[in-house]
């Protein structure tokens, strides 16, 4: 019972730090996002312009 409990804590804590990490670096990478969104508006621009 030991093991399976000390197994399970440590995939939740595996888990969390992924989580964090993830959010993280979601929240200090926004001046990629807004390069992004750009790129995709020019191209929806010119695809619904040839349409």
């Amino acid at each position: 019972m030991k093991f399976e409990t000390l197994m399970l804590q440590s995939l939740f804590a595996a888990c969390l730090l992924i989580c964090v990490l993830v959010v993280g670096a979601m929240l200090t990478s926004q001046t990629a996002v807004s390069s992004v969104a750009a790129s995709h508006v020019a191209v929806a621009v010119t695809t619904s312009s040839a349409g």
